[in-house]
């Protein structure tokens, strides 16, 4: 027959083991009850003896107060706890036999719910030499089986994300507190479409940072009295960048500087809603320090699987000859797909790389510089240039936010 049994099989092995398990509840229950019968019609008088000697020390005994002089708690209270225990693990048991395992709706205990500590990375000595990513084959790897919160299995729909394998109960991440509801119901019409949808390890692209990287950050917001989890307006964006200019590089910003940072605070507020979120904002710095401080190797080797897999079929659509080279427009064209998200989201999208176009070193409106780009435009590139070129976008489109991070390029 073999090792492996079929479902049915191991519905019916289920069975028997929770009606084992329930014979054995059932006994330790009837136990006292059989006891006591026992005591009261046997007919010699050790037994009565016996049986009466519990009940003269339990009427000799105080009853047990507590330091302000109330009643202790009875044993029937303190057992109140074990026997809900025992009824929410009976149903645990009857919901597995029956296929459907345990819905993160029954688990209320707040320690099976506590948030995880987020561990911010340590960068390796190789962190900046080049690492090896083929083209063919492609990794393909498969979602994690069980809930990352309650690391339960169940029948029901598990909510894959799009960066990385783990998997999540809607209603885990509900008891947590990581959604709120429009962000769940968003989860809920994503997760399985090929827009996707990041897990809150993916989409706070922040824990990319070391904690050298993320000490010095904070610190330039102490110095411009940012105050963290709070939205920026206009003229805050502004003050920060111009301490940031003054520090760098000892001058203030020029006037054309000040319509580029105008233009970046449109991009990351593309409901025109005057303010910009802490997590935008957040994620905008996070790359810059990335982009900044981090070589392209050590960036290409914070992608994921996932990551690299919608990479290679990216250049592969691009590569029309199949002989491993595109062209730099055509990489261009490619970065700027990486933030093509939900149908209700591509018009912000679109409105945010309008205004990121100005940001760019070289107008578009300049005649020389469109020379010049039509020529950079047939510059041949290899598949590992693509990808090292590429990785700070594919990072940057790692948020669920419809706000742009990163400038994209012109």
């Amino acid at each position: 027959m073999g090792v492996l049994m079929s479902k049915k099989q191991q519905v019916e092995k289920v069975q028997k083991c929770n009606a084992v398990v329930s014979a054995f509840k059932e006994g330790l229950k009837d136990r006292p009850t059989q006891s006591t019968t026992g005591q009261a019609e046997g007919s010699t008088e050790a037994w009565d003896g016996a049986a009466e000697a519990p009940a003269q020390a339990n009427e000799n005994q105080p009853e047990h107060k507590d330091e302000d002089g109330k009643p202790g708690p009875s044993n029937h209270q303190s057992a109140q706890p074990r026997e809900d225990c025992q009824k929410t693990n009976q149903e645990a048991w009857s919901r597995l036999r029956d296929g459907k395992g345990v819905e993160p709706e029954d688990l209320k205990k707040a320690h099976q719910l506590i948030p995880p500590a987020f561990i911010r990375p340590k960068r390796d000595i190789n962190d900046d030499q080049p690492v090896e990513v083929k083209l063919d084959p492609r990794e393909q790897p498969a979602n994690d089986e069980m809930c990352e919160v309650c690391e339960v299995w169940t029948a029901d729909d598990l909510f894959p994300c799009r960066t990385c394998t783990r998997v999540f109960h809607d209603g885990c991440l509900r008891e947590m507190g990581y959604l709120n509801a429009d962000a769940l119901q968003e989860m809920r019409e994503t997760a399985h479409t090929t827009t996707g949808w990041s897990c809150y390890y993916c989409d706070n692209v922040n824990l990319l940072l070391t904690e050298e990287e993320m000490y010095s950050l904070m610190e330039t917001f102490k110095q411009c009295k940012i105050i963290p989890e709070s939205c920026l307006v206009s003229d805050e964006l502004l003050q920060y960048r111009h301490f940031v200019c003054k520090q760098l590089f000892e001058k203030d910003l020029t006037d054309e500087q000040e319509e580029e940072v105008l233009a970046q605070f449109a991009a990351l507020d593309p409901e025109k809603r005057g303010q910009i979120e802490w997590s935008d904002f957040l994620y905008h710095e996070t790359l810059s320090v990335l982009g900044k401080f981090r070589t392209e190797n050590s960036l290409v080797r914070l992608l994921t699987a996932k990551e690299r897999d919608r990479a290679r079929s990216v250049f592969q659509s691009l590569d029309q000859d199949k002989d491993g080279i595109i062209t730099s427009g055509e990489t261009r064209r490619a970065q700027q797909s990486w933030f093509q998200k939900l149908s209700k989201e591509s018009q912000s999208c679109n409105v945010s790389i309008s205004h990121v176009g100005p940001i760019s070193e070289s107008s578009p409106a300049s005649s020389s510089s469109e020379k010049s780009r039509d020529k950079d435009d047939n510059r041949p590139v290899t598949w590992d240039a693509f990808l090292r070129d590429s990785a700070i976008y594919v990072l940057a489109a790692r948020p669920n936010s419809s706000a742009m991070h990163i400038r994209l390029p012109a």
